[in-house]
């Protein structure tokens, strides 16, 4: 089931200046930039150690992120992630529990090529959370 805690993702409008800002502000130094074309992102990661920032902007219209983007026009925490030992198995015992998966629950893949699923938000007090397949929580 659920291992620890992944990572915190924020939508951005503009993904260059919000990684200039986290360095300049912040003294946060973001990753390369990375682009997921299944969910239409490009996004880049900042390691704090015992976690991670996610930043993500829109690399097309229809993208769940670009919806989000309209709602919350200055970006927002889209998500949360917490690593798992098997995104199946722990899909299937949350099921069990009533917890829905977005997507009818299969798995999709993030640009480090693990398995991810998403969960309805309403079973999760309005959060969004994302599961992360993970042979080691470390990651």
């Amino acid at each position: 089931m659920i291992t620890g805690f992944n990572h915190v993702s924020i939508v951005v409008p503009d993904l260059a200046a919000a990684m200039a800002r986290l360095e300049q502000v912040y003294h946060l130094k973001a990753g390369e930039p990375r682009i997921n074309a299944e969910q239409g992102v490009r996004l880049v990661w900042i390691d704090l150690g015992n976690a991670r920032l996610e930043l993500m902007e829109p690399t097309r219209p229809d993208s769940p992120v670009a919806k989000f983007l309209e709602r919350n026009p200055h970006g927002g925490i889209h998500h949360f992630c917490l690593n798992v030992d098997g995104v199946d198995a722990t899909l299937g015992a949350l099921a069990q529990c009533g917890v829905r998966a977005l997507g009818g629950g299969s798995a999709q893949r993030n640009v480090h090529g693990e398995r991810i699923a998403f969960l309805q938000p309403k079973d999760f007090f309005g959060a969004l959370v994302e599961l992360e397949e993970h042979g080691d929580a470390a990651h």
